[in-house]
């Protein structure tokens, strides 16, 4: 009998009793106060007035008066920049800052490097614990609380830079785990400190029949290749010819939905799908409930103040960035059902941050969201307004009608003469019959877009459909960036980004 297993579960069970849902409007007032009162001695807390703002029954109107929206440019030119590379303190949060976080950023452009403060890993780690914590909603049998977890992210071998360290977020959190973890953890710090993606994945391939995995979390496209390649080693057809406990896989980054088809089809039998939103500027979300239809909690009380300013397009500027003025409303004054801009304020020093992720409000009261798309791949060239939960509505809908596997895609608005069209390349094998696939995918998205529909008849002249193995659109990563950890494929690409694009995917079909 599963001892260890049924003390675990029922310490969750209890802890969930202890804990019930927190209040998350009133823990957003007392994380906003804490972090201005944390800053008030900070040159950014000084320069904007947080003492005064602590004077405040509600410092949440005043503080959205004078600290502006930021992007990452702003941000890292007038305040990380210095703290950074001269290793100053106190600039925008107390103290120096030992971790950078590299964000993956757009193709071809260099990494921003975004601060990870010691208060910012207890945040992860705290959120992490409330993820634990919500599987015994999950009603798990107690075997699967003695189980080890794979995640697989960057490595934990951390680049030295002057006076810190830098590397993608889940490496820098993977290197952080507490001690009471890394009996349950792998693969384990040895390999997950090999440098070489391929090599690492080698390594967990030759290692994986030692280990009894019953849970995995990361980025899905990595993780299926990573799959892929146990499965090729060891000779088997699928993951629980090894992992005979699987139950779930924790995704990461991305909307699961797109690669849950080509997924599954690693699997032996059914296992559980949860979703979480973690970032490099902090673990935002969590899936709390199995029947949340995968919508995630907000950590409303682990160092991060959220701000929503209505998705439109008036408030966005061409470059993806909010426009200044844009109205910023709090966690209690948002509309079920809406989109909004995300903007976050965190324990890492960035103050009323444009994350670039647009999400929608599913339930108020449990502060549930969904990630809708990134402000920067919303698709309004010509007034279609597509975004990217839309596009997935569609390539989900292609999956079923064409019995394909879809789990990469990329759009781009491209002018020939003087007209518009949309240009997709889609990642899927097994079908030659483009013609109907491009009218299926057109009129799928003139029946969820009234927007589109409209564009369609108008400015909108066309759109064409390419196809291309899934597979391209990992070596085009891996010819950009690098393989692994957060790198993910944009949905969206603007035209000069696009056109290297099809040069690569043309000449690697």
């Amino acid at each position: 009998m599963a001892v260890l297993g049924n003390i675990i579960k029922a310490a969750l069970e209890i802890t969930g009793m202890v804990m019930p849902d927190h209040p998350h409007t009133e823990s957003q007032k007392n994380v906003l106060r804490n972090m201005i009162g944390k800053a008030s001695e900070t040159e950014f807390g000084k320069k904007h007035g947080f003492k005064d703002m602590l004077r405040q029954d509600d410092p949440s109107k005043i503080f959205a008066e004078r600290v502006p929206y930021h992007d990452y440019d702003a941000m890292h030119s007038g305040w990380w920049k210095r703290q950074m590379e001269e290793n100053l303190p106190d600039i925008s949060w107390p103290g120096r800052v030992k971790f950078y976080a590299l964000s993956a950023g757009t193709t071809g452009k260099e990494s921003k490097r975004i601060p990870v403060t010691e208060e910012m890993l207890e945040s992860i780690r705290r959120t992490s614990l409330y993820q634990i914590l919500s599987t015994a909603n999950f009603d798990f049998p107690a075997e699967f609380f003695q189980k080890e977890i794979m995640m697989l992210g960057s490595t934990t071998n951390l680049k030295s830079s002057g006076h810190h360290l830098e590397g993608e977020i889940s490496g820098i959190a993977a290197g952080n785990i507490p001690a009471w973890f890394e009996r349950f953890y792998r693969p384990g710090k040895k390999i997950a400190s090999i440098q070489d993606w391929d090599k690492r994945v080698m390594a967990i391939a030759k290692e994986a029949p030692e280990w009894d995995i019953g849970a995995m979390a990361g980025i899905p496209s990595w993780n299926e290749l990573m799959l892929k390649r146990v499965l090729e080693y060891n000779k088997v057809n699928n993951i629980h010819e090894i992992w005979p406990n699987l139950r779930v896989f924790v995704s990461g980054g991305v909307a699961f939905g797109p690669y849950r088809k080509s997924f599954e089809k690693l699997l032996g039998k059914p296992i559980t799908f949860i979703d979480t939103y973690l970032a490099s500027e902090g673990f935002l979300a969590y899936q709390a409930r199995p029947d949340s239809n995968m919508a995630m909690t907000l950590s409303t009380n682990s160092g991060i103040y959220f701000e929503f300013i209505p998705f439109n397009e008036k408030y966005i500027d061409d470059s993806g960035k909010v426009v200044p003025g844009a109205p910023a409303q709090g966690l209690e004054e948002t509309e079920e059902g809406r989109d909004y801009i995300l903007i976050i304020s965190t324990v890492a020093g960035a103050w009323r941050y444009m994350i670039g992720d647009t999400i929608r409000i599913t339930d108020k009261k449990r502060a549930e969201i969904v990630i809708t798309g990134r402000t920067k791949h919303f698709l309004n060239v010509v007034g279609s307004q597509l975004s990217v939960i839309q596009m997935n509505t569609a390539m989900k809908y292609l999956e079923e009608v064409f019995g394909l596997r879809i789990p990469e895609f990329t759009v781009a608005a491209v002018r020939e003469g003087d007209d518009y069209l949309h240009h997709w390349y889609i990642g899927a094998e097994g079908i030659t019959d483009t013609g109907r696939l491009k009218s299926e995918l057109d009129n799928k998205l003139k029946e969820i877009n009234k927007a589109y529909k409209m564009a369609r008849e108008k400015a909108l002249k066309d759109i064409r459909v390419s196809l291309t193995k899934p597979e391209t659109f990992h070596l085009w990563i891996e010819k950009n960036k690098s393989k692994g950890g957060q790198v993910k494929v944009p949905r969206v690409m603007k035209e000069n980004e696009f056109r290297r694009w099809k040069e690569f995917a043309d000449k690697n079909p």
